[in-house]
């Protein structure tokens, strides 16, 4: 199954005779909220979903956005509608990183039908509503571990064992600038592969073929394990998703840079070079 949906391919399902649970996961880095936008105008049948809250644990030792707990959020789930044998679309405003959010956690905690609406909201051609629905509970039920996932020793072996993709802008994993964490840099040994190059000037996913082709420049050989961090497990989950569109599985280290560089034992390395 494609890990993307089209906005014509969904403008049809949602008309059909199953239509798929519409999750709004519209979220940036320091705001503003989603929410506000998500009351202006959403698709018909569409449930808001908070990523800093629903999506994510509190922050801490674990990042800024540690896993959350299974329980909490396979109650949220429930709340929008979620069940397991119904189909999931998410989207977002346009990035893809929220909607990506969403869909990982969901893959991750077992639930076999999720995708992602390619090019977000700016890529929806139906009408918008402002209606806000309330959905019949699901029954969806978390069940940890259908997707691959490391933690900060674990990212760090695959860095020497197999290929780390590091999500984040390039000046941020050269360590040029750091507006968020502790301190700039990357995992030692793992590579430098910008969530933005993804996508075509449209936020559209590029073709399966060049992500794999442009995976497979940066290391992803046939028989490689491969992982992915970013600043906080958001736009690592979208380049997870690309590397699924390029038909490579890929596991996610959650916590991320932000778990990674707030322990000073933890080695930092500078500059273009991975070690």
């Amino acid at each position: 199954m494609k890990p993307i949906i089209s906005a014509s391919e969904l403008l049809s399902e949602s008309a059909g005779a199953r239509p798929p649970v519409l999750l709004d996961v519209r979220w940036a880095l320091g705001g503003p909220p989603g929410r506000p936008a998500y009351e202006v105008g959403h698709l018909p049948g569409a449930v808001y979903v908070d990523l800093d809250t629903e999506l994510a644990g509190p922050p801490g030792s674990g990042g800024r956005h540690p896993l959350p707990d299974p329980e909490v959020f396979g109650a949220a789930m429930r709340r929008a509608g979620v069940s397991a044998d119904r189909p999931v679309v998410a989207y977002d405003g346009g990035s893809g990183w929220g909607a990506a959010r969403a869909w990982w956690l969901l893959r991750w905690a077992g639930h076999p039908d999720v995708r992602v609406l390619d090019g977000g909201l700016a890529a929806w051609t139906g009408e918008l509503t402002e209606k806000v629905p309330a959905p019949e509970p699901g029954d969806f039920r978390p069940e940890p571990g259908a997707l691959g996932l490391l933690d900060a020793d674990g990212a760090a072996a695959l860095a020497r064992s197999g290929l780390l993709l590091d999500a984040r802008a390039a000046e941020r994993y050269r360590g040029d600038v750091e507006p968020i964490d502790r301190v700039g840099g990357h995992i030692p040994g793992a590579v430098s592969a910008p969530t933005t190059e993804n996508v075509d000037a449209e936020g559209l996913f590029l073709a399966a073929g060049a992500l794999r082709d442009r995976f497979t420049a940066l290391g992803a050989a046939e028989g490689t394990p491969v992982a992915v961090y970013c600043g906080s497990g958001v736009s690592g989950a979208h380049e997870v998703l690309a590397l699924e569109i390029a038909g490579i599985p890929a596991a996610l280290y959650a916590g991320s840079w932000s778990e990674w560089s707030a322990d000073p034992a933890r080695p930092v390395a500078t500059g273009p070079d991975p070690r």
